[in-house]
């Protein structure tokens, strides 16, 4: 395993560069799934300026509000080498550090800002006197309130009338794309087939963390094995580790939600008929909070005869580590622990090639920019885009299609994300040829088939001539 790689997020670093092209303080809010890098982007940021971190303690049995600020009294007193400071209230705590920091290119990160904020109910509002009388006197000063609890920052910070007008800048920090996946595994010494390669990105998705402890001398399915499948494994454990870390005491609220989405993308009164919810609003709190947090996705279908998005909607598991383990892990942790899986090879494995193809699907719908660049779809041009599907009626017949674009010249792009372990054959035509015929288009519609697949097709698919495009997964992993 290589530490600390760094790949991609230009944009997120072009943004935050700008700031200091600014003629005042700025407060920036920085969020992201655990894993995902937010650290290490702003690490990287920081690099050749003056940079203070702060870390939050994770919320174990016994961490109070006295013991998160002796913690950062602590690391005060390391960062600016100076004698043991008195811990007894945030206010004077955040004096010294404005005070320390009052003049020049200066970053201050507090990382995990709402463990940092637990059994205090004054933190936040001292955070923010201290912000608007020392702080921000600073002109060149940026402050980074980072953290993973995506719905605490927004009902505590973002929605807040107490930080409102204040906060510069609101990233979330996004798995990376396929394309720099692929640059990290090479970086790593990873250098095999793309279908090996997708193997091992159907597990980890686009969680730069989890890539870094790929081992290049291993097959994908060795390392998978290492990783999910030994009682030592990072991500035998890594579950449970999310779900205490982000929502702490309402874990199991969130948990059986995720387990019925692993199976297939439901509507939000399937989610209540199955979970037995009453259709309140409690249920959509829940699956907000699951959105935030990035662990699932809503996708909007719509209406092709005007563009129109419509009220209907799929809620999907798109973190492919989460479906993984609910599927292979959870199920046989104890034959885990007792070294079963020695001699296991993970393609046999119950269902193996429908959770493949879910895990693709999440793949490819990440990665929709790359996918528009290989068709040559402009941005500007697109009316809707998205996973589409249409309700059956006595007048219409029901519908789902894996990815559609309609662009605003009357072009629509029916793809068809495809996963096998083999050539995909000829049948594959008359699926996507029965789907489009239910499609309810406009008339003067041209309507292009698109193939996109991980492990080759069938001389007779491409003699065919039917789909526009086929697409291997290789092409994703290019820049």
């Amino acid at each position: 395993m290589i530490n600390n790689i760094f790949v991609g997020r230009e944009k997120e670093l072009a943004r935050l560069k700008s700031l200091f092209e600014k003629k005042s303080a700025s407060l920036v809010v920085l969020t992201g799934r655990r894993r995902i890098g937010k650290s290490r982007l702003i690490e990287q940021f920081a690099s050749n300026k003056r940079f203070y971190s702060f870390s939050a303690l994770a919320p174990e049995e016994g961490i109070t509000g006295q013991t998160q600020r002796e913690e950062f009294a602590k690391e005060l007193s390391k960062q600016f080498d100076m004698p043991p400071l008195r811990a007894d209230d945030w206010s004077d705590l955040f004096s010294f550090l404005a005070k320390q920091t009052r003049e020049g290119q200066v970053i201050i990160l507090l990382d995990e800002i709402s463990w940092m904020a637990m059994d205090d109910p004054t933190f936040l509002g001292k955070l923010k006197n201290a912000w608007d009388k020392e702080f921000k006197k600073n002109p060149q000063l940026i402050m980074i309130l980072c953290g993973s609890v995506s719905t605490w920052i927004e009902q505590n910070i973002i929605s807040s009338t107490g930080f409102f007008g204040r906060i510069s800048l609101y990233p979330t920090v996004d798995e990376l794309s396929l394309a720099d996946c692929n640059i990290m595994l090479d970086t790593i010494g990873f250098r095999a087939s793309a279908y090996e390669k997708f193997k091992i990105l159907s597990v980890t998705g686009g969680i730069p963390w989890y890539i870094e402890h790929i081992q290049p001398k291993l097959s994908a399915d060795d390392n998978i094995k290492n990783l999910c499948f030994n009682k030592d494994g990072i991500l035998f454990n890594e579950f449970d580790l999310i779900f205490h870390d982000i929502f702490m005491k309402r874990s199991e609220i969130y948990k059986p939600i995720i387990e019925i989405l692993a199976e297939k993308p439901l509507e939000f009164d399937e989610i209540s008929r199955s979970l037995n919810y009453s259709n309140s609003g409690a249920l959509s709190e829940y699956l907000d909070a699951l959105v935030k947090t990035g662990f699932i996705t809503r996708d909007y279908t719509w209406l092709p005869r005007t563009g129109r998005i419509s009220r209907l909607s799929h809620f999907r598991l798109s973190d492919n580590y989460l479906r993984f383990y609910l599927k292979y892990i959870s199920k046989n942790i104890n034959n885990i622990r007792n070294d079963g899986f020695e001699n296991t090879s993970l393609s046999t494995m119950p269902g193996w090639e429908t959770i493949m193809g879910l895990q693709f699907e999440n793949l490819v719908l990440k990665n929709r920019k790359r996918l528009h660049e290989i068709l040559k779809i402009n941005p500007e041009d697109i009316v809707a885009s998205n996973p589409f599907f249409q309700r059956k009626t006595t007048r219409m017949p029901g519908c789902q299609i894996d990815y559609m674009v309609q662009n605003k010249f009357g072009t629509i792009y029916v793809c068809e994300i495809k996963f096998s372990r083999h050539p995909i054959k000829f049948s594959i035509i008359d699926e996507v040829k029965s789907k489009i015929t239910r499609l309810k288009l406009p008339r003067n519609t041209a309507c292009r088939a698109v193939l996109i697949h991980v492990n080759g097709v069938s001389d007779e698919v491409v003699e065919q001539q039917y789909f526009s495009d086929i697409i291997d997964f290789s092409e994703l992993l290019m820049l």
